[in-house]
């Protein structure tokens, strides 16, 4: 089974990722303030927004961390999934709201442009650290991702911090390309309101990485289960035993991205005495969480598989309607 990867590479990519934003920040504002740079006050914006998101993602680690307790018996996992949805809404309503509307006003009534020597300098400090924050970003992600493409990788992590960083960082990129290409078009065509329009396309591609980021951090939320493999090695562990004759089902589900609930439906045999059973299934639970350390609460139901053949068809036929 795969093995769990720490939070210490994630912290890193997502402090650097803030230290990035945040200088970053400062510096367009000021860029916007002396050329009166549409597209440079929208990533000014952006990047504000990106510091506010990469506090949040912290946040919700820190709070994912919280132990168990008679209130929420599988902790507080979700607490990340949930700030990761918050971050989605964010960088739709904030980021590409605020872009398209101040895209919007710059046409209406285009402001004549100054020098864009300071903005292409400023840009070109901006694409260099965040060339560096997505580096890191894409370098871990990489690393865990194994043989799977990367929007594979994507549908399949359960740890939303490592791709959010991502496709932040592309997004600013892009987002840097398009506002150097606004404020040239501007000068070369003298014409500020494509200045504004670049803006808009800054709003247009933040909102579709928002809409990708939501849709993900939806399922997470809703709650996913454990990669394949792991469902795959769980079925491979319990077939191991002469004492199963079926395993009937097993069913999992993330409650954070380093925490898997399984619930496990198998026939015994029936010869077996009740003592025997109970030694049989603290056995099995030790052994699979020796392989899989991420799989924290093991529920095992001795089930004849007749019975639980008729419960699955009972349950699955209001869906065939």
């Amino acid at each position: 089974m795969a093995k769990a990867s720490g939070h210490g590479e994630s912290n890193l990519v997502i402090f650097a990722a803030l230290a990035a934003n945040l200088g970053i920040a400062v510096a367009k504002f000021i860029g916007a303030g002396l050329s009166g740079s549409s597209a440079m006050l929208t990533e000014g914006f952006h990047s504000v927004v990106d510091s506010l998101n990469q506090v949040l993602l912290l946040y919700g680690q820190h709070r994912g961390k919280k132990l168990p307790d008679a209130r929420h018996p599988f902790g507080y996992g979700r607490e990340l999934y949930f700030w990761s949805f918050v971050v989605a809404i964010l960088i739709f309503a904030v980021g590409a709201g605020v872009s398209v509307f101040e895209g919007y006003l710059h046409i209406l009534e285009p402001e004549p442009l100054a020098s864009p020597t300071l903005n292409y300098i400023i840009l070109g400090v901006a694409f260099v650290l965040e060339g560096s924050s997505w580096f890191l970003a894409a370098r871990e992600f990489a690393a865990g991702k194994g043989k799977a493409s990367w929007w594979e990788a994507v549908t399949r992590s359960k740890d939303p911090a490592n791709f959010i960083v991502l496709f932040e960082d592309s997004a600013a990129l892009a987002g840097l390309i398009v506002a150097g290409a606004g404020v040239w078009a501007s000068h070369h065509f003298n014409d500020p309101r494509l200045d504004g329009v670049a803006s808009i396309a800054i709003g247009l591609i933040l909102g579709v990485v928002a809409m990708l980021l939501a849709r993900e951090a939806k399922g997470l939320l809703i709650g996913e289960s454990a990669d394949p493999d792991i469902v795959r090695g769980v079925r491979a562990t319990l077939e191991g035993y002469k004492d199963i004759t079926s395993v009937n089902h097993v069913r999992t589900i993330h409650t954070a991205p380093d925490r898997i609930f399984v619930a496990i439906s198998a026939d015994f045999r029936d010869s077996l005495c009740m003592g025997d059973a109970e030694l049989l299934i603290e056995s099995i639970e030790a052994e699979l969480k020796r392989d899989e350390p991420r799989l924290s609460s093991i529920y095992i139901r001795p089930e004849k598989l007749e019975n639980a053949s008729a419960l699955l068809s009972r349950t699955a036929a209001p869906d065939m309607h």
